[in-house]
């Protein structure tokens, strides 16, 4: 039984740090379009 919340714990580490990278993927993606909107515009 205590190792199956151990699994669970560890399922729940890496699904928090799988979100975080997606979230810090999609933020560098939108500036990256943002830095290509403003090069055009001035």
């Amino acid at each position: 039984m205590g190792k199956d919340k151990d699994i669970k714990k560890e399922e729940k580490k890496k699904a928090l740090k799988d979100q975080k990278e997606k979230r810090k993927e999609k933020k560098e993606k939108k500036e990256k379009k943002e830095k290509k909107k403003g090069k055009g515009s001035k």
